[in-house]
């Protein structure tokens, strides 16, 4: 069964952007694809279940992988102090996807987030209450990223275990939240300039056509999910878990097919892997949350990809922000080569 956060988020209409910025690395920024790697960039978005995190962060090491994980501000509060929070044009207090349960959740999670960071994981933004962006002004999204880094930094203080808070926090918290996702991949035109203006580096809410180079904004890198083909008729789909749980089973759970759907689910990431690793080795990007759709057709899928994928040759696995320091790097590589 889904969890009631899972009822509230998936069963709302999904707006998303498609890429349109101009050029930040481009495919022919005379990087051969024989030399470039393979990238496969892994996320998950709301982060809030405490077994989904461990689970999570069980299969990374299993793989070898590294995955962002775009959090919910609001899971750093229980919901008997749901007051404390206010998103753009909402009243006091509302969030699409409620909140923690209580200070002793909250405080396992914050233990995950931190366990996630020292093994290499990119801690990224989902902003608080997920909530559609779509119409926001620039200065609408810096209120609710300034929460989220606030409640962030604060959240040991405020679950009231200061005295436990790791050494490094502060300045993870300021410094490291460098990615953002916007909910329902909606962002609006008010988005960027808010990204830029609060420090972050990259957005990863765009959708496009097939897998593509991230593009710029401004300093802002804006990474698209793929749409990818999938199923007997090879139509076109969203490479994320939910936009795969709608087409299979039309939002609602079928766990007799979760091994159908799985399988299919499998040989949409095998082709689309393919694609790219053997042609011009544009990263492929792949969608999650911490909900198992389908009896977990989708977090097995991964699991098999990755176990098959992040050992072979000129491939890593890698999270949102270690994939922009290696395109960095090819980029200025390919430049010296001129």
């Amino acid at each position: 069964m889904l969890s009631h956060f899972s009822s509230r988020i998936l069963l709302l209409p999904l707006a998303a952007a498609t890429l349109a910025a101009g050029p930040a690395f481009a495919k022919d920024d005379a990087v051969e694809a024989a030399k470039r790697k393979q990238l496969v960039i892994v996320s998950f978005d709301g982060a809030h279940d405490n077994l989904l995190w461990e689970k999570s962060r069980a299969m990374a090491r299993r793989t070898g992988a590294h995955f962002t994980y775009f959090l919910s501000c609001t899971f750093l509060f229980p919901k008997d102090e749901r007051a404390k929070y206010q998103a753009p044009h909402e009243k006091r207090g509302r969030s699409n996807v409620g909140f923690s349960q209580d200070k002793d959740e909250t405080i396992l999670r914050l233990g995950e987030i931190w366990l996630a960071k020292l093994e290499g994981h990119d801690i990224a933004s989902h902003g608080c209450g997920h909530f559609d962006g779509g119409k926001w002004s620039t200065e609408d999204w810096k209120t609710e990223l300034t929460f989220f880094r606030e409640a962030l930094k604060d959240a040991w203080r405020n679950a009231g275990v200061g005295e436990r808070e790791p050494a490094d926090w502060q300045r993870f918290a300021r410094e490291d939240i460098k990615g953002f996702r916007a909910p329902y991949l909606s962002a609006g035109s008010g988005l960027p300039k808010a990204l830029e203006a609060e420090g972050f580096t990259y957005d990863a809410s765009l959708v496009s056509k097939g897998p593509a180079m991230p593009a710029a904004s401004g300093d802002i890198a804006r990474f698209a999910l793929p749409l990818i083909p999938e199923g007997a008729s090879q139509r076109p789909v969203i490479a994320m878990d939910y936009n795969l749980y709608v087409r299979h089973s039309k939002g609602k759970e079928n766990p007799g097919k979760s091994a159908a759907f799985e399988e299919s689910t499998l040989a949409a990431y095998r082709d689309a892997f393919a694609g790219q690793y053997d042609g011009e080795r544009i990263p492929l990007q792949l969608g999650f949350h911490f909900v198992e759709m389908n009896a977990g057709a989708y977090w097995r899928a991964l699991d098999r990809f990755l176990t098959e994928t992040c050992g072979k040759a000129d491939v890593a696995c890698v999270s949102y922000v270690e994939a922009l320091d290696i395109l960095a790097k090819e980029k200025k590589a390919a430049g010296a080569a001129l």
